[in-house]
């Protein structure tokens, strides 16, 4: 190291820059911190280390190989479960950087948003919630992934802020604003909840078209009122949600409350496209019959290791819980092939002859 280097500098120049955001956004130097005290870091600040703690995780390169919408395709450019997760964080990272928020924040907890997803996407969500007494949800999962389950059990130690935003990320189905599981309690929160919304709605309308499950004339008004493609439709919801939004900014002065949201015309156009996905995608009766074929492998295989416990793979569950909550968490970590090809091994008759799986 040069003599005379005083590394501090660098983390007292980004705390500087933090101060300068809006009074509304999320500050490192006053997080609430972690549950176990660590040392700071002198080059990054305490959301600049849980991003790249998340991004060096085991269970964030398994993204790669988990469903979006369409399972284990085999074709290169359908939208897999890790670049679903890229492309929350650009729209996340836009919106606070224009609504002059927490950057590093946001991008921590989308990167983490979807970290707790199974195989087969909400199909695979679906049946592990049916099985286990608990239940089971993917964003909850998500923070037992990162706060206990990876690092040899012990977890990443994040700070409250990102654990809380990705705790809260999910959505209700009935509106594309709905909360379901609370509000986050930062804007940065707010930002990567509506952001992972508008992400997927445009980019799994690409992999429709791609998959031929919808044409485009099939697209409603509101897609085309939103603009005639993906790149129009993403950028007229981003800017609705940044001038929606301003008072975030504190440009308007402190007292008011603000919040992450589209304005009335947008949200209900926004609301009608989801309505239109749900109908004519996600309910598809293609679709369905993949996504319940995957459902009966992640069944079959939560019978299979609940009778032989043996067999969980270690660092993937906590030795102390019960047998079900073990199955339950090595499941939801496999990826797609992995899981199909597993219990193709193991005798299911659902995995058998799965195409473009060896």
């Amino acid at each position: 190291m040069a003599e005379g280097v005083d590394l501090w500098k660098v983390r007292a120049r980004l705390e500087d820059r933090e101060a300068a955001l809006s009074p509304f956004a999320a500050r490192s130097a006053t997080s609430r911190g972690r549950k176990r005290r660590e040392e700071p870091s002198p080059l990054r600040t305490e959301y600049q280390r849980d991003r790249d703690r998340i991004l060096h995780t085991k269970a964030f390169r398994r993204l790669k190989h988990k469903t979006q919408v369409f399972i284990a395709p085999q074709q290169d450019h359908f939208v897999t479960r890790m670049t679903h997760t890229l492309l929350v964080a650009q729209v996340a990272r836009t919106i606070a950087r224009a609504l002059n928020l927490n950057e590093d924040l946001a991008e921590a907890a989308a990167l983490g948003h979807d970290i707790g997803h199974g195989p087969f996407g909400h199909a695979g969500e679906e049946a592990l919630a049916e099985l286990l007494p608990e239940g089971f949800r993917h964003n909850y999962q998500s923070v037992r992934v990162l706060d206990r389950l990876e690092n040899g059990g012990q977890g990443l130690n994040l700070t409250f802020e990102v654990l809380d935003a990705i705790e809260k990320s999910s959505k209700a189905r009935e509106d594309i604003l709905a909360e379901g599981w609370g509000v986050p309690a930062t804007l940065e929160g707010q930002v990567v909840k509506i952001a992972d919304a508008i992400a997927y709605l445009n980019h799994d309308i690409d992999d429709a078209l791609r998959a031929g499950v919808i044409t485009e004339a099939d697209l409603p008004d509101a897609a085309w009122k939103l603009g005639a493609n993906t790149r129009e439709r993403l950028d007229t919801m981003i800017r609705d949600i940044v001038e929606a939004s301003w008072d975030a900014t504190g440009e308007r002065g402190t007292n008011v409350t603000p919040v992450i949201t589209f304005s009335p015309r947008v949200h209900a156009l926004a609301n009608d496209l989801r309505d239109f996905m749900f109908e004519r995608v996600y309910f598809y009766d293609a679709t369905r019959r993949e996504a319940e074929r995957g459902k009966a492998i992640v069944r079959f295989l939560f019978r299979y290791f609940v009778e032989h416990p043996e067999e969980i793979s270690p660092g993937f569950s906590l030795p102390e819980d019960p047998v079900e909550r073990r199955a339950a968490d090595y499941i939801s970590g496999m990826t797609d092939r992995f899981a199909i090809r597993l219990a193709r091994e193991l005798g299911c008759p659902e995995a058998l002859d799965w195409p473009g799986i060896a």
